[in-house]
């Protein structure tokens, strides 16, 4: 009776306080406790909340009141529900906007764990957030539509829209929408560098339904091998995974599937285990090129020692149903090779609603929508670009050379002294971020040093250059340009500084804060983007992942998989998701993965 009474009182708190009911704790990672915070409505129709009620709709009988007042609210759209798109609308709080979000996927999906869903490690659900659940709690007004853009009009700032529902209605299958500002944030899709077959007969990871397709396609396979009326070459043939590309998704697939093989499979099929086989094919002459060497060369070696097939400088030229056709690249030497699964993934090209804006636009020889350092579209100032769909262009230093010279030469002498060179090293580096990274490479401790030594003489305050000397001194920093990666974290970032900028808009319209114009007059309205890396990492298998953090930190093994828990967990979109990432991690600890195949 006396736990009943506590238990009672213990409810009608929560009932009373629902502030109480968000406090979860979920897991114990990396040594200290996880918190996770569950999304509880602040209001639930319980008792306590009438006069908060009134309160509410007094307030929005006063904004009815003044709304003839407020200036018309300035209309953005916004292309995708990515992560690109899902950072925006989390970052957005200025209400002096209208947002409408476009996407024929109503949820945004945590791509980094989609390759453990194939293998049953996480659930499907559990790395989704509905859009909705996004947007609802917002102060900006934020609606969504299920659509697909199928074209850009920019000369009459509109969009045309096909709705991705079969709603059975005889309206117009293609609808207008006006912005005064549109955002694309469009993703891209796979690449297939038009090898026959490729569509046809393999598999891709890039959403949702990829992971769950191949997660069925992987139990299927163990089930059809374990038929008794199949040889052993048949059920060779069966369990035999491709993998074509050896970067980050291909890697970490691969290594999802050995331990499924010898967590689970061992256990489930003892009569194909030893059948099984998985090969990665990589064109070029290591996996994870974009890793450290390091990291680059333990993969290799416990891929090798694992009895993963690692296959180097293999280039795919064909697939059909039962055959995959590959080149070795230098010799030329071709061979077939019978197979059960494929999965592809070797890069992404643009959707086809950006190709045909790109050859609209003059655009149509890029890979991607080129932007400027605001990720406004180059030619447009009321259409920005962000995440896959789009790189930025930065602009080159000697492209402005002369009238950084004029801007620095205040005395208009001629020639620039270091200490008028002073005066504006900091916004050079702002608005040309390749000249630090020019530095870093020679090593040189800054741009005065640089240019004493293009100078060739001794290190005196008075020293002056004249335009060819600083041209010379300058000559090669553009080489250091590089485009940005196609990652999540760049995405992710773009979406927080874009959201920023339209946040400060009016206040940066009257008092920008952005670098001098070289070329003209005044300050650029906002600071440009730059992205900075946070680190990356790729899970190995065996509860082991490699790390490679800022400032050339690099470390290998079990602590890091922790890490990785750790960092993915605390990544996730929203509380609700984290408790379900979580509990998935610990569910497999505890009873393996789940092999139902749906």
């Amino acid at each position: 009776m006396r736990n009943f009474n506590f238990f009672g009182r213990l409810s009608r708190a929560f009932n009373d306080y629902p502030s109480l009911s968000k406090i979860i704790v979920v897991s114990t990672i990396s040594g200290g406790s996880l918190i996770a915070y569950a999304e509880a409505n602040a209001f639930n129709g319980s008792k306590g909340h009438i006069a908060h009620a009134d309160a509410l709709a007094s307030n929005d009988d006063r904004r009815i009141a003044s709304s003839e007042q407020v200036p018309k609210k300035k209309k953005v759209v916004l292309l995708g529900t990515g992560w690109g798109g899902m950072s925006f609308l989390k970052s957005l709080n200025n209400p002096n906007y209208e947002v409408q979000v476009v996407s024929p996927r109503n949820f945004f999906v945590f791509t980094p764990l989609l390759p453990s869903v194939t293998c049953g490690k996480v659930e499907a659900r559990s790395i989704v957030e509905p859009i909705r659940n996004i947007i609802r709690k917002k102060n900006v007004n934020i609606s969504y539509s299920e659509a697909e853009c199928v074209k850009i009009d920019p000369n009459n700032k509109k969009i045309y829209c096909r709705a991705t529902i079969d709603s059975r209605s005889k309206g117009e299958e293609v609808f207008a929408v006006d912005y005064d500002y549109l955002i694309i944030a469009v993703g891209a899709q796979v690449n297939t560098f038009n090898t026959p077959g490729v569509m046809e007969n393999c598999h891709f990871l890039k959403e949702i339904d990829d992971a769950q397709k191949i997660r069925k396609n992987v139990i299927d396979s163990f089930e059809k091998a374990s038929l008794p009326n199949l040889s052993d070459e048949e059920r060779k043939k069966i369990l035999h995974f491709v993998v074509v590309g050896g970067g980050p998704t291909g890697v970490e697939f691969a290594a999802e599937l050995h331990d499924f093989v010898n967590d689970d499979v061992v256990k489930l099929y003892p009569n194909v285990q030893d059948l099984v086989k998985i090969t990665l094919l990589e064109a070029t002459d290591h996996i994870l090129n974009m890793f450290d060497k390091r990291i680059t060369n333990f993969a290799e070696q416990k891929f090798g020692r694992d009895g993963i097939d690692v296959k180097l400088g293999s280039m795919v030229t064909g697939i059909n149903e039962n055959e995959i056709s590959t080149k070795v690249r230098g010799n030329g030497e071709k061979t077939s090779t019978p197979y059960g699964m494929v999965l592809w993934s070797t890069g992404i090209g643009p959707r086809p609603l950006i190709k045909e804006f790109m050859k609209q636009i003059g655009q149509g020889n890029r890979r991607a929508l080129a932007t400027d350092e605001w990720l406004r579209v180059e030619g447009f100032g009321n259409i920005y670009a962000l995440g896959d769909c789009a790189t930025v262009n930065q602009r080159k230093v000697m492209e402005d050379i002369s009238e950084i010279f004029r801007k620095a030469d205040k005395d208009n002498s001629g020639t620039l002294t270091v200490k008028e060179f002073q005066e504006i090293i900091d916004d050079i580096c702002e608005r040309y971020p390749q000249v630090e990274l020019y530095l870093k490479n020679k090593q040189v401790r800054n741009m005065v040093d640089l240019l004493k030594e293009a100078k060739g003489d001794a290190a005196k305050e008075s020293m002056e250059l004249n335009i060819e000397e600083f041209k010379s001194a300058l000559s090669e920093v553009d080489s250091q340009m590089k485009n940005l990666p196609a990652t999540a974290q760049v995405a992710n970032q773009q979406g927080a500084y874009l959201a920023k900028c339209f946040n400060r808009m009016e206040e940066c319209e009257k008092n920008p804060e952005g670098p001098p114009r070289f070329r003209g007059t005044g300050r650029h309205r906002f600071h440009p983007f730059r992205y900075r890396h946070l680190g990356q990492f790729a899970p190995l298998g065996g509860e082991q992942t490699a790390a490679q953090l800022p400032g050339d930190w690099v470390s290998i093994g079990h602590s890091e998989q922790w890490l990785w828990y750790s960092v993915y967990a605390s990544k996730q979109v929203s509380w609700r998701t984290r408790a379900l990432v979580v509990s998935d991690w610990i569910r497999r600890f505890i009873f393996g993965r789940d092999t139902s195949g749906i």
